[in-house]
Order: C-alpha cells, then structure tokens, then sequence
C-alpha cells in the first residue's frame, strides 16, 4: 500500500473516530439519568428533605428532632427540612427543585416517578400500615355510606386511591346525591373539626387522625391492614431525586443510615419515641395528641425500611381503578435499593428485595 494510501485511511479513520465520539456525547446529553455514580461525585453541602407531621412518619420526625440525620450527614452537609400535610404538595416540590429528597406515600411517589419520566427513585421504606376508613357509628356497612361525605386528605394522595378504589369494589358510586358517595379532599385537621360538627360522615385518614376521629366517637368501617396480605403495606416510603443520587452517593447512604436508626428507635423505645413524635408534632402543628390517641395509633403502624416492593405493581393499579391516573405507571427502574441494603447488611440485617422493579 503507498503511502497516500496509508495516509487516506488513517484521515478516513480519524473522521471515522471523531463522529461516532460526537454521536455518543449527543447520545449521553439526550439520556435520561442514571443510577450510576457521577465520576466526580461527593458529598451535598446541602440536603433539603421533606416530611410529614404525622405519626406514619415517626422516623423521620425521630431523626430531625435527635439530630440523626445531621449527624450522619456530618459537618460538610446542611440538613435543610420542611413539612408537607400531603404527597401531591411534596412531589411538586421535589420536581420543582425545591427539595432533595422526601419521605412520602406510596401512590404519591409511584406519580412522581411517572411525572417526572424517572426523574425521582425510591430507597427506602419507613412505614407500613396506619390508614383507615372511619365513620360515624351508626353506618356499619358500605351501603350506608350512600349520600354521605367522606374526607380524603388531599387528591390523589395515599389515602384518596385507597378509597376509591375500596368504592368501586363495593360498586358505589362517587359523586353527589342520595345514592352516591361524596368525596372531598379535605386538611386533616378541618376533617376532625367538621367530623365533631357533623359536616362530614367520616374519612379514609393516616394516622394519627384515624385515632383522633375514633377519640372524638367514630368507629372504624374498614382497617387498610385487612385488605393486604399479612397486614402489610407501604404507607411513608423515601424516594430521591435521580440526579441528587447519581451526584452524592455518600449523602444519600448518610441519609439512610439515619433513617434506619430513627426505624431502630422507633421500634425498640416506644415509649421514648411516642414522646418525641408527640413533643415535635406540637411544635409542627401548634398541638399535641392526647395519650390514648398516640398509643392506639402506635398500635397501628410497623416500622422497617423495607419498602415492600412487591406491592407497587397493585399499587400502580390501584391509580388507574381510583382515576388518580389514566394509566398504569410502568415502575422498571423505580427502585434503587443498592445503599439502602448496604447499610441494612452493615447492621446485620437481610437485604430487601427490589421486585425486579430497580431494573431498567
């Protein structure tokens, strides 16, 4: 071969080389994020986490008032936290940017998956169960809810897929009129006001406002716990945003380190961790609960940082039969567990099983 033509092939090899690079930056540029640690990834000087005021988010109210969480963070991390009294409000948040990383329900973090095309992973549990529906004493069956008004915490949260979907199983209908049933999306707090005054018949609430209505003279129509298998299903589970995970790894396990020693606490000292999420919703709120409302509704909760995979596929179907989503959200690549069971198993603990669903 002459010269020349060694000298065309490698220019023609060269041009070659340069476009398939520029193919695979426009490539990478256009991809989604991805679970993958950044090259240059370190720790957040800032983590902005969200969370409730409720009972069902025990840990994490237990983790900010002990300082768990900042002192896992560490001194080169600023804990930034607000409180939400719904999902929907929380997700806006986080996809808006305002937030990092959030404790959450299940249906609103399965819509913020799907909203945002992947935008948002979920990595951790905190805790099951802790929702129920209840009423007045004098219905005791679901026909009797017909012209009735039952409050949902805010639409398209946890608790309002729950009961619309329980509504269509038992074929009643939603909407006004003596033979439909009304609902309304209502603060929790105005729930239990117009629940005293006879405004409404009664809610599909978390705790502790289950409790609070039950204190104040309802009974309880359906427990949530008998509708899953083994009484088991996610109720507050703790997603992040794709790109925060993908930038400081180290963070994010700080983050779930402190979340499962707050799940720790939470299960071994009752007690003190009834006193502490009492003494901080107080101070969230403006009131506390009374004794026989914060134990019943310890009663009714679990704590683990398993996010109970396995129930998301329903859960995801449980939108579509509510209406809070037109289609079933396809949950492939919803779940990064990875952390999450290395500090599990640093604590002597089993791994949890993502389901398939941290497959993308």
């Amino acid at each position: 071969m002459s010269v020349t033509s060694l000298r065309s092939r490698a220019a023609v090899l060269a041009v070659l080389a340069a476009t398939a690079l520029l193919a695979a930056c426009s490539r990478a540029s256009e991809a989604p994020a991805t679970d993958a640690p950044a090259a240059n990834a370190s720790p957040a000087a800032e983590l902005r986490l969200g969370y409730f005021p409720n009972i069902t988010h025990a840990p994490a109210i237990i983790g900010v008032a002990q300082n768990t969480f900042a002192q896992e963070l560490g001194t080169g991390t600023k804990l930034t936290t607000q409180t939400f009294n719904a999902g929907p409000d929380e997700v806006n948040a986080l996809l808006g940017g305002s937030l990092d990383a959030g404790f959450i329900g299940s249906s609103p973090a399965i819509n913020a998956f799907a909203k945002s095309n992947g935008a948002i992973r979920l990595i951790s549990g905190s805790t099951s169960a802790g929702a129920q529906l209840v009423t007045s004493p004098d219905i005791t069956s679901p026909e009797q809810l017909k012209g009735k008004t039952i409050a949902t915490p805010q639409l398209g949260n946890t608790q309002d897929v729950s009961l619309k979907k329980w509504l269509k199983q038992n074929n009643l209908e939603i909407g006004t009129g003596p033979d439909k049933v009304t609902v309304q999306n209502i603060d929790n707090s105005k729930t239990l006001d117009l629940f005293k005054q006879g405004q409404v018949a009664g809610g599909w609430l978390p705790e502790p406002w289950s409790s609070r209505l039950v204190d104040a003279g309802a009974k309880v129509l359906v427990d949530e716990k008998s509708l899953w298998a083994n009484g088991k299903f996610p109720t507050t589970v703790l997603i992040v945003r794709t790109d925060f995970l993908a930038q400081h790894p180290q963070t994010v396990e700080a983050l779930l380190r402190a979340t499962q020693k707050s799940v720790d606490f939470a299960t071994t000292n009752t007690d003190q961790a009834k006193k502490i999420t009492n003494d901080s919703i107080k101070q969230l709120t403006g009131s506390s609960l009374s004794q026989p409302v914060l134990d019943r509704a310890f009663t009714e909760l679990s704590f683990d940082t398993d996010p109970l995979a396995s129930t998301f596929p329903q859960l995801s179907k449980d939108s579509v039969t509510a209406g809070a989503t037109q289609t079933e959200t396809k949950l492939t690549g919803f779940l990064d567990v990875a952390a999450l069971n290395k500090v599990r198993q640093a604590d002597g603990k089993t791994p949890v099983d993502a389901a398939g669903l941290d497959k993308s």
